[in-house]
């Protein structure tokens, strides 16, 4: 799979080396002593990051700690920034996240903005490498203010933020649609947020029902157009001539561009990337 996307150009994420809710945590390990937990959590660590040194953007480190407390309470507190620690050194190319829903939604005391701020200060004070923020993004009927609240509360932190599992759920496709495009204006518009992915597409692989993009027979549907006029709209098309000082400006989004400069005798083709920023970036092309 990991040769798939590299193939086509897919970056990829880990998620996750562990997850602290205890329904969640296998049969086997739940019955683990003390002792010999500790020593599966560090071999966890080193098979997994080891095996795939280099190959995931990010880690989800220990998925879902406002909602479960499992590896805590049987290894104590330290465990969690342990974590962090020992995946850093591991691998160090990669970005280690916290990661956890209802933050951006208001729906859950358990996860509020605050609490998760909290969460990640006291992994900080404890020497953990928190390189991101993960929002997972299961919701239904966002409200943008809401949204953007969570997200100026949590900017605070100066951590990169992406909501890493993204699904809207209604019976209406219609009413998804609208809903989708709430919550990826709210995330796209937002300066912190650095990346959104979906939690999937398809009717017949959703853990969710009625999120879904395109139907069990492939057609998309009212929230799979809605999510394809956004890519369009957020797409930079420009065209022109050539100023007196042979220069050619315009604005556009971040990201990746292909540029083609024609003249009377050639074409000229170049790709360039433009990272997030206030300021100018130039590209001198020599024709």
């Amino acid at each position: 799979m990991l040769d798939f996307c590299q193939m086509h150009g897919k970056q990829v994420r880990g998620h996750c080396i562990f997850w602290e809710v205890a329904s969640n945590v296998q049969p086997w390990v739940r019955s683990l002593n003390r002792n010999d937990l500790m020593r599966a959590v560090q071999s966890r660590l080193i098979g997994l990051l080891n095996r795939y040194n280099g190959k995931f953007k990010h880690y989800d480190v220990n998925n879902e700690m406002l909602h479960g407390s499992f590896y805590q309470d049987q290894l104590g507190k330290p465990i969690r920034a342990a974590m962090f620690k020992i995946a850093s050194q591991l691998d160090p190319s990669a970005a280690l996240f916290v990661n956890d829903y209802h933050v951006e939604d208001g729906c859950d005391a358990r996860s509020s903005p605050a609490k998760y701020m909290d969460q990640i200060i006291d992994l900080q004070k404890q020497g953990a490498p928190v390189g991101g923020i993960g929002i997972q993004g299961h919701i239904d009927s966002p409200v943008g203010p809401i949204v953007r609240s969570a997200l100026d509360k949590l900017s605070v932190l100066g951590i990169p933020i992406w909501f890493t599992e993204v699904d809207v759920s209604s019976i209406n496709e219609h009413v998804r649609a609208d809903d989708l495009e709430v919550m990826l204006r709210e995330c796209s518009a937002h300066p912190s947020v650095d990346g959104i992915m979906l939690w999937g597409f398809w009717e017949l692989f959703m853990s969710r029902e009625n999120s879904h993009l395109v139907n069990a027979e492939g057609e998309v549907n009212a929230a799979g157009k809605r999510l394809l006029e956004l890519k369009q709209e957020w797409t930079s098309h420009a065209h022109g001539m050539v100023n007196e000082e042979e220069e050619f400006c315009f604005r556009g989004f971040h990201g990746t561009y292909e540029i083609e400069i024609a003249s009377t005798c050639k074409k000229i083709r170049r790709t360039i990337h433009v990272e997030k920023g206030d300021s100018p970036m130039k590209v001198y092309i020599d024709v």
